[in-house]
């Protein structure tokens, strides 16, 4: 491809490829409306980094609606089952079988990725890897830019009508936002967990909650021959100060396998601490800079809602895009914040009913005592609520 002038120009100015900038970069491709994807890292960084696994069915939907879906409808599978493990014993939700009846399709992300950048590629998209944003200007007026500088030390200026932030909580985009831009909602959740990504086929068919006075585990199948497992820990835990023999005894001792049977072990790939936070920007937006996915607020991992809510920001970010360059209507770009906002606090509601779901205080102090108690009913309601229920499929699976 000849490369291009120092300046360039382009419609719409993507910054990042994970799953909010690839999706919105697709979309608008197949709208019509041209577009740039920069990107640090490297394509095979960004192919290979293992994130969550669990998709939607509306994030389905709009992959498979859009032409995006073929890897997933060939290698991933459907989950509609978890299971919840507890000092009481263990019991079996469906929770395909209840409320809308929608289930989970487990497909890596870093396939997902991959998927969309091969994707973006063959439509012709221009996706730069190894590119650095360092400078986001202009955006109050109506040429906002980009300074990026390539790994050769290349520093480009590129210029566009809109720019949309998809490179995380820590990336530029953000970083740049006015000081009371926006406002920002944030909370610590007290709970940090072990992340963990082993070479070993999934010991259950089903994803795994236990809970123990000990701390959280989880189980959640990825790959044929790949697990990921969580195991709560302290905050400021050394990852690597856990040896696979460690994790693997401790996952033993939390998930019971005394009790319900043996884990399939194996060497331990990745490990690293996540502390469960969430953040929420709003608005999501200022002048021509429109954020999407992390950059936009962040949701504590505890029920699988991050790539979820990527794409359905890139989703309403791509159209409200396209009926500004087609039909001169910016009422969708004014109005982005306000379409997504709602459904966000509608996931982090959930995501925080499942962290006091499955995380309680070891201590043996009054209030300790009290909130695992408390632990211990949310779990039996759950159990036996057929209302409580119909609560968790809705929100488990909906966005």
């Amino acid at each position: 491809m000849t490369k291009r002038p120092f300046e360039d120009e382009v419609t719409v100015l993507i910054v990042g490829a994970g799953p909010a900038g690839l999706v919105l970069g697709n979309l608008l491709l197949a709208a019509g409306v041209d577009c740039l994807i920069v990107e640090r890292s490297s394509r095979a960084h960004v192919e290979r980094r293992a994130r969550a696994g669990y998709l939607a069915a509306h994030t389905v939907r709009v992959l498979v609606d859009n032409g995006l879906g073929a890897g997933l409808l060939a290698r991933g599978r459907q989950h509609d089952t978890c299971v919840f493990r507890g000092e009481q014993g263990e019991f079996t939700l469906r929770y395909g079988e209840l409320g809308r009846g929608e289930v989970h399709t487990v497909y890596p992300q870093q396939e997902l990725v991959a998927d969309l950048v091969a994707e973006f590629l063959r439509r012709g998209g221009d996706l730069r890897f190894d590119t650095a944003v360092t400078e986001v200007g202009g955006v109050d007026g109506e040429r906002p830019w980009l300074v990026t500088h390539e790994a050769d030390g290349t520093e480009r200026r590129l210029t566009g009508r809109y720019v949309a932030g998809c490179d995380g909580r820590q990336g530029v985009c953000r970083r740049r936002l006015p000081a009371g831009a926006t406002r920002a909602h944030r909370r610590r959740h007290g709970v940090s967990w072990l992340a963990l990504l082993v070479e070993a086929p999934p010991s259950l068919s089903s994803v795994t909650y236990a809970v123990h006075d000990r701390g959280f585990a989880g189980h959640m199948a990825r790959t044929a021959t790949v697990t990921r497992y969580y195991l709560q820990c302290p905050e400021g835990t050394d990852p690597d100060a856990w040896s696979d023999s460690a994790v693997w005894d401790e996952l033993d001792l939390r998930m019971r396998a005394e009790r319900f049977g043996p884990l399939r072990r194996g060497p331990v790939l990745e490990r690293a601490v996540v502390d469960l936070e969430s953040d929420v920007l709003d608005p999501m937006q200022y002048g021509r800079l429109y954020l999407a996915g992390d950059a936009a607020g962040l949701i504590s991992p505890s029920a699988a809602k991050g790539a979820n809510l990527a794409v359905m920001a890139a989703e309403a970010l791509a159209d409200a895009f396209a009926a500004a360059v087609h039909h001169g209507d910016e009422g969708p770009l004014a109005r982005y914040s306000a379409t997504c906002l709602p459904r966000i606090w509608r996931a982090q509601e959930f995501s925080h009913w499942m962290i006091g779901l499955l995380h309680a205080p070891a201590g043996d102090d009054e209030e300790s005592r009290f909130l695992r108690a408390l632990r211990t009913s949310r779990l039996d309601s759950l159990r036996t609520s057929r209302t409580q229920q119909h609560y968790f499929a809705d929100n488990y699976v909906g966005v």
